[in-house]
């Protein structure tokens, strides 16, 4: 049986220190849908080159 989600980020919750804010907790939860999602993209073909990222981050700086 495969896990569903709610399983997986009990046990993400249940590998974080005792003493975790809800505040940690929240951004493990969305640095966990970010990567998920970041992951989901890149299988769908939706990236850019490395190159790509850093003109655009550069122009953010300009």
């Amino acid at each position: 049986m495969m896990a569903t989600e709610k399983d997986n980020v009990i046990q993400m919750i249940k590998k974080l220190p005792d003493n975790t804010s809800l505040e940690d907790i929240m951004y493990h939860l969305y640095a966990r849908e970010k990567i998920i999602r970041g992951l989901k993209d890149a299988d769908e073909g939706k990236k850019v080159s490395n190159e790509k990222a850093k003109e655009v981050i550069e122009k953010w700086f300009e």
